[in-house]
């Protein structure tokens, strides 16, 4: 269980000095790339077993019910005030903030269509764990290469830098924060939305240990 103990970003041979660069490390910007399509995959597999869309967008839905946007300018709308509270937690956006929408969104438009789909609750089930597992593995790599979070990414790692609390503390309640608010203004809740709730902290936590563990034993 020492992964909750892990109260920040570790960084590692292959992490940019800087996020805020246009001329990254190439290991930096392939370990990137890595991690985004990791991802974006964990993102397609919870999709693909269909038991519950993940609390940001259970958010998104519920602002759609009191104002009337569409899910997708309501999630737009939603990043952009995410990165406003950048601001105050100083956050520093870089090459990752923009590539985590396009990567993950590429990586979704073309693998979802190719992934099985089951009529078992169990075996949707496992999807939606495996799903969340990879997800966090996926954040992890990325995070770590240091090139710019995205905005949920980034205001975890703000608001763990401000309260000195564990990662996997921070997100997950960040995360069941915007769930409830989200079933408040009328969201769907479903398993797979409590499943990624309590379980993408602790994922991303464990694969900060693996990477940093990985890592020391290589030196």
């Amino acid at each position: 269980m020492s992964f909750l103990s892990v109260t920040s970003v570790p960084r590692l041979s292959w992490s940019s000095p800087t996020a805020l660069t246009l001329r990254p490390p190439l290991a930096s910007l392939m370990f990137l790339v890595i991690g985004l399509v990791v991802f974006g995959l964990g993102e397609a597999l919870l999709v693909a077993a269909g038991v519950g869309v993940s609390p940001w967008t259970v958010f998104a839905q519920g602002v759609t019910n009191v104002t009337g946007w569409s899910l997708g300018f309501a999630t737009f709308a939603i990043s952009i005030c995410v990165l406003l509270l950048w601001i105050p937690l100083k956050q520093t956006p870089g090459m990752g903030t923009i590539l985590n929408a396009v990567i993950i969104s590429l990586v979704l438009e073309y693998l979802l269509p190719y992934l099985p789909t089951s009529e078992i609750l169990a075996v949707n089930i496992a999807m939606a764990v495996a799903g969340v597992v990879v997800t966090g593995f996926g954040g992890a790599i990325y995070l770590v290469a240091n090139l710019g979070p995205g905005p949920r990414d980034g205001l975890m790692t703000g608001l763990q830098a401000v309260t000195g609390r564990p990662i996997a503390l921070v997100r997950t309640c960040l995360e069941i924060a915007v769930v409830v608010i989200g079933w408040l203004l009328g969201g769907t809740l479903g398993l797979g939305t409590v499943v990624f709730a309590l379980g993408i902290g602790p994922s991303m936590a464990i694969g900060m240990r693996l990477l940093q563990t990985r890592a020391a034993a290589q030196t």
